[in-house]
C-alpha cells in the first residue's frame, strides 16, 4: 500500500480561526495528500456566561454563528477542491463538550448538514445514515474539562483518536510534548493509554488543531494512512481500518505488522507471532520502542545504527533550514539549491503557518493572514527552487523556521550549492558528514541559513523482525510502536490487537 499524509483537524476564518478557506486549501495541497478543514460548530454544555468568561463565551458564539451563516458556501468550496488521485478533501466540523471531550466530526460525502447545540454523539446520530466518524482530540485534559471520556467512548463511531496536535501529546502523562495551553495540564485518567488499558480499540492519528488557516503546519501534527490509492473511498477505508499513525511533523515512513497484518488490525494467533517494523526517517533515528501491553518489549537505540566510519557513497539526507531573526510580521525567502556530482531523489518541505492555537482579544482576522507563499516552485534531479515565509521564533524553545529535506544520492565529493535571498552557501557531503554549516544575512540579530549535518541512509532507516512466543494477557495482547528522531520528531504507530484462538 501507499502512505498518504493528511490533517483532518485544523481551523481558519470560517469560524473563530483566521485566514481564508481558499488559502488554507492551497497550503494543504502544498504539503498534504488529504485534508478536512474544520469549523467550530457548537458547545452544548458551555459554562454559564460571567464577566470573567465573557471573552471566551463571546468568541465561541460568534464563531458558531459565522460557520452557520456560510455553511453551504463552505461545503461547495471544499467539494470543488477534491480531485481524486491528486488531492482529497473531506467535509467536517467540531463539537465541543465539557463532559464528553471535544470531537471533530468528519464526513465521507459532501451532503453534510450542520447540526448545532447538541453533543458530539448526538451529532453523529443526527447525521445518520451518512458515513461519518467522530475523532476525539486533545484527550489528555482533565476529565469534565474537555478531556477525553473513556467511559462514554464509542469505537464504532471513533475508529481513531488524535494523539498529538499543537496542544501537545496525549499518549500518557509523561510523554514528550506536555500540554502547556491555558486549558491546563495532562491528567493520566484521560490519556490515550488509559483508554487502551480499559480494553478500548482505536488507532492513532495526529493533526494540527492550527487556528490560522495552515493545515499540515510543520511540527504541529499530521497523520499518515496506508491506502491503495489517493481517493476518498480508499483513504476513508484506511481510517476505518485504523491503518494510521500520527507524527509531529517529519514524514517518517512506517510499516508495522503482526503475522502479516498491518497496524490497526485485530489478529487471532497463539504462540509464534512474527512482529515486523520498518522505518524510514527524515533525520537520525534516536530511539525506537515496540510496546507489548504498554510495556517496552523491544528497544532500539539510535547509537546502534551508527558506525565508526561514514560511508563514502550512497544516499544521504540533508536538511536546509532558514529563519531566525527578529521579524514578527514575516520574512520572505526565495531560494534555489543545486547539486553537483549527485542527484536529488526526493524533496520534503517543512513549512509552517503562523503559530496560532486560539483567538486572543488583540487578534483580528485577515483573509490573507495565511497567504505565506510557502511553495515548492520547481524540482529536478539536480535543482530545487522554492519560496517561503518565516517568523521570529516565539521563544528560544519554540521554532518558527522553515526547511527542506533533500534526499541525495551521491558521495563525499557531491556539492550542495544554495542561493537564498542573494546569500550563497555551499558544502560537500563529506564536509556535512562532519557537521553543519551556517551563514547570516546581516551583521547582527539576522535571519540565517543552515545546512544540517548530512545523515547517511543507515542512520535514518531501520527494519526489524522478532518472534514472540509468549501470550501474556487473558484476552488480548496489544502491540504498538513509537519512533523518535534526534531532532525530537516523533511517530506513534497504531496498535495491533492479538487475541488467542
Amino acid at each position: 500500500m501507499n502512505i498518504y499524509w493528511g490533517d483532518i483537524h485544523n481551523h481558519c476564518g470560517i469560524s473563530y480561526g483566521f485566514g481564508s478557506l481558499e488559502n488554507a486549501l492551497k497550503a494543504a495541497r502544498g504539503q498534504l495528500d488529504f485534508v478536512s478543514i474544520i469549523g467550530h460548530a457548537s458547545w452544548h454544555d458551555m459554562p454559564e456566561k460571567t464577566k470573567e468568561l465573557e471573552f471566551l463565551i463571546d468568541f465561541h458564539e460568534k464563531g458558531f454563528a459565522k460557520l452557520a451563516s456560510r455553511w453551504d458556501q463552505i461545503v461547495e468550496t471544499v467539494n470543488k477542491a477534491n480531485v481524486p488521485h491528486e488531492f482529497v478533501t473531506f467535509q467536517g466540523y467540531e463539537a465541543h463538550s465539557s463532559e464528553y471531550g471535544d470531537h471533530h466530526i468528519v464526513c465521507k460525502g459532501d451532503d453534510m448538514p450542520l447540526f448545532q447545540g447538541i453533543s458530539p454523539y448526538e451529532v453523529v446520530k443526527a447525521l445518520s445514515p451518512r458515513e461519518v466518524i467522530a475523532v476525539p482530540h486533545h484527550v489528555g485534559y482533565t476529565p469534565g474539562y474537555r478531556g477525553g471520556n473513556w467511559d462514554t467512548f464509542d469505537p464504532t463511531i471513533s475508529p481513531v483518536v488524535e494523539v498529538f496536535s499543537k496542544h501537545g501529546c496525549g499518549m500518557s502523562d509523561d510523554s514528550a510534548h506536555p500540554y502547556l495551553h491555558d486549558m491546563g495540564p495532562r491528567d493520566s485518567r484521560s490519556t490515550v493509554l488509559a483508554g487502551i488499558r480499559k480494553g478500548l480499540r482505536f488507532g492513532f492519528v495526529g493533526s494540527t488543531d492550527h487556528h490560522a488557516g495552515y493545515p499540515g503546519s510543520y511540527g504541529d501534527g499530521r497523520l499518515a494512512v496506508l491506502a491503495k490509492e489517493k481517493t476518498r473511498d480508499s483513504i476513508w477505508e484506511a481510517i476505518l481500518a485504523r491503518r494510521t499513525y500520527g507524527v509531529t511533523g517529519d514524514k517518517i515512513q512506517c510499516g508495522f505488522q503482526v503475522n502479516g497484518a498491518d497496524m490497526g488490525s485485530e489478529v487471532i494467533a497463539a504462540d509464534g507471532r512474527e512482529i515486523r517494523l520498518d522505518v524510514k526517517g527524515c533525520d537520525r533515528l534516536d530511539k525506537i520502542v515496540v510496546y507489548k501491553n504498554f510495556m517496552p518489549w523491544q528497544t532500539i537505540a539510535g547509537e546502534s545504527l551508527r558506525t565508526k566510519n561514514n560511508p563514502s557513497a550512497g544516499k544521504f539526507k540533508v536538511r536546509v533550514e532558514m529563519g531566525w531573526g527578529d521579524s514578527k510580521d514575516g520574512y520572505f525567502w526565495q531560494g534555489e539549491a543545486g547539486i553537483q556530482g549527485g542527484i536529488i531523489d526526493s524533496v520534503e518541505t517543512c513549512f509552517r503557518g503562523r503559530s496560532v492555537l486560539a483567538p486572543t482579544p488583540e487578534m483580528r482576522d485577515n483573509p490573507d493572514l495565511n497567504e505565506l507563499h510557502n511553495e515548492l516552485l520547481a524540482q529536478s534531479e539536480t535543482k530545487v527552487s522554492w519560496t517561503c515565509t518565516t517568523f521570529k521564533n516565539p521563544t528560544t524553545l519554540h521554532s518558527h523556521t522553515a526547511a527542506l529535506i533533500l534526499e541525495i544520492n551521491g558521495d563525499v565529493s557531491t556539492v550542495i550549492e544554495m542561493n537564498l535571498n542573494g546569500k550563497q552557501l555551499s558544502a560537500t557531503i563529506g564536509e556535512l558528514l562532519q557537521g553543519s554549516r551556517s551563514v547570516h544575512l546581516k551583521a547582527y540579530n539576522s535571519e540565517a541559513i543552515l545546512f544540517h549535518r548530512a545523515v547517511p541512509e543507515y542512520e535514518y532507516s531501520y527494519s526489524g523482525t522478532w518472534t514472540d512466543f509468549e501470550t501474556e494477557a487473558a484476552e488480548c495482547d496489544v502491540y504498538h510502536a513509537e519512533v523518535r528522531q534526534t531532532n525530537n520528531q516523533f511517530a506513534w504507530i497504531s496498535p495491533i490487537f492479538v487475541m488467542k484462538p
